[in-house]
């Protein structure tokens, strides 16, 4: 029996999170995230300004436009908080719609969970979206539900499985990070989805974005 296939469109994050990648990079992410209608553009906080340029804010005449996510304190979360909150702050002056921002995991691992829960609410605290990157697949069962919990007391929307550096997500944690949730947040599947079958999967087992890079040809494959 033929699967069902759901529009991944609405769901997708297109990431460009490749450092040596430039302008030309940056801009055809863009246009090919509002070509697909993807739900958003995901790109170092240094390319906010040029990716805000190529995707018009809502409500202004051109139709809906996929959201511009900055990624903060990316990939490793290992600077001083006041420079991560410097760094949220100038992404969002410079257009981004949402943050996807990666804790202080240094602080967790030393039971520092007041550093933890203070650096993601004074972002959260910006008013606008926050995924919290959570590394999933590195962190063990206790140290994972205990940052769910901080991230969740200070008001990220999202849950991230990771920055997609490490190995690919698994529908095991997207169903972990769901069951954490309980319903308070919800779960964003980022990292090595490289085909239509492990996306479907991701989104069944209860994602609602999927951060990836391949979203061009994850459309192609949804379209084929």
């Amino acid at each position: 029996m033929k699967r069902d296939r759901p529009d991944l469109a609405p769901l997708i994050d297109h990431a460009l999170l490749d450092p040596h990648q430039g302008h030309e990079a940056i801009a055809r992410c863009c246009d090919e995230a509002r070509h697909f209608g993807f739900a958003g553009v995901c790109v170092a906080s240094r390319w906010v300004e040029l990716a805000r340029e190529k995707l018009p804010l809502s409500g202004s005449g051109k139709g809906q436009s996929p959201k511009l996510i900055a990624v903060v304190g990316f990939p490793f979360g290992t600077i001083p908080q006041r420079i991560k909150q410097a760094e949220a702050e100038a992404a969002l002056e410079a257009g981004a719609d949402e943050l996807d921002v990666v804790p202080d995991f240094g602080a967790l691992a030393d039971g520092n969970t007041t550093a933890v829960l203070d650096e993601l609410a004074a972002i959260c605290e910006l008013d606008r979206p926050v995924k919290v990157i959570l590394e999933a697949g590195r962190l063990d069962a206790e140290a994972l539900a205990l940052l769910v919990e901080i991230s969740i007391d200070a008001g990220v929307r999202y849950l991230k499985s990771g920055s997609g550096f490490g190995p690919p997500v698994t529908v095991a944690q997207v169903q972990t990070l769901r069951d954490l949730a309980r319903g308070r947040a919800a779960v964003k599947a980022s990292g090595g989805i490289a085909s239509l079958e492990h996306a479907l999967d991701l989104v069944e087992a209860g994602a609602s974005r999927l951060g990836t890079s391949r979203g061009v040809a994850l459309m192609q494959a949804l379209r084929a």
